[in-house]
């Protein structure tokens, strides 16, 4: 990762806020690069979970991973590019982004290909927040953009879903009219759900002056090819918005990491300028063509959607209420605290997602495969007795 830290660096910090201290600390931790204690889902997953390493033989729900790995096409093409592995290859770094950007409809200058999508997360957060200007998001959401926000020093306005787990879109418009970033994921981490499109555009004509609406389309693909669900073609017209992407979910790559920040190329630059990442070749080979499988989402999003229905149905049968999903996760409500059946289920070798503070008796359950949610039908109801 390439550092920049010069004059104008500090002039914008200073210019938002941030102390000649916090500037100093900054700016140490961003030289050492990985040093920046944030985090994406693997990594507060393993915070989280309690009692030691997970069993070899456990079945992992916890981390909303794909059970299934890479499409078969992906993977032959990790295989053929690896004894490439000693090059850079920044030519297949740039085809990738020209091959997103062509199906997305945007100049390949509005996309930027990162190891997945945490830290154009996390450092859309360094970007646009501090001491002034606060980070804005749902509660309950994804929380990487949270605990970044409170490591540089910015107020976080943490706005309650509404009663269907939508985003609350006037509530956060209202938040803080001094906010920097304004966090929407859709579908929503940990609840599945999905705030509609007209919702979406209302919060971007309507946030406060100067702020940036980034919206995280990690879960994107599974929901399914819903008119006007990406708001990708809002980045085309130059608006004040980030849309993030990443390979981890459908296509089943979280541990190669892939992903992109799309956006204007002005907004872009404040997003590099702290950090700029080489993507692994192997990642960059498995997207390319990824890309190129079309035919393969749409079976792996019937995949995911009729485990996930089944387990639910299961679990309505039993009296046991879900989130509306259009994701590959799902919330059930237990009516006792979380951490406890998240223990009781773990002494059964079954791992499922951490506690999310807002909704303390609800429990997130990742979507496995047929085999693996049986054996979490089995052990929840043997737990819930």
């Amino acid at each position: 990762m390439t550092s920049i830290l010069s004059p104008e660096h500090q002039e914008d910090f200073l210019r938002r806020g941030f102390s000649r201290r916090n500037f100093g600390r900054l700016a140490s931790v961003i030289a050492a690069g990985a040093a920046l204690p944030f985090y994406n889902e693997a990594a507060l997953a393993q915070m989280s979970k309690r009692g030691g390493p997970i069993p070899p033989d456990a079945v992992r729900l916890n981390a909303n991973e794909s059970p299934w790995g890479p499409f078969p096409v992906a993977a032959d093409a990790v295989r053929n590019v690896a004894a490439n592995g000693g090059r850079y290859m920044y030519e297949q770094t740039n085809e990738f982004i020209e091959l997103l950007a062509s199906q997305e409809g945007v100049p390949a200058s509005y996309v930027r290909a990162y190891p997945g999508s945490s830290a154009p997360l996390h450092q859309a957060v360094l970007g646009f927040c501090s001491p002034q200007k606060s980070f804005v998001a749902a509660d309950t959401t994804y929380e990487a953009g949270g605990e970044a926000a409170k490591f540089v020093g910015a107020k976080r306005a943490l706005v309650p879903l509404r009663k269907d787990c939508s985003h609350d879109v006037k509530a956060m418009a209202k938040a803080d009219p001094n906010a920097g970033l304004l966090y929407l994921c859709n579908p929503n981490n940990p609840t599945g759900t999905l705030t509609p499109r007209a919702d979406i555009e209302w919060l971007l004509e309507n946030k406060p002056s100067g702020s940036v609406l980034l919206v995280d389309e990690a879960y994107l693909h599974i929901a399914g090819a819903l008119p006007g669900l990406s708001v990708v073609d809002l980045v085309a017209k130059d608006k004040e918005i980030v849309v993030l992407r990443t390979f981890s979910k459908l296509y089943g790559m979280a541990g190669l990491r892939l992903g992109a920040a799309i956006a204007r190329p002005d907004l872009l630059k404040k997003i590099t300028n702290y950090g700029d990442f080489a993507v692994p070749v192997t990642a960059v080979a498995a997207g390319i063509t990824s890309l190129k499988a079309a035919d393969e989402v749409p079976k792996r999003r019937r995949l995911i959607g009729g485990i996930r229905e089944e387990t639910v149905a299961f679990l309505d049968k039993h009296n046991f209420k879900c989130t509306p999903s259009m994701s590959n996760c799902f919330m059930v409500e237990t009516g006792r605290p979380a951490q406890q059946v998240i223990d009781a289920l773990a002494a059964q070798k079954i791992m499922i997602g951490r506690v999310f503070p807002a909704m303390p008796t609800h429990v997130r359950v990742t979507v496995g495969t047929a085999e693996e949610m049986k054996k979490f039908q089995d052990a929840f109801l043997k737990v819930m007795a």
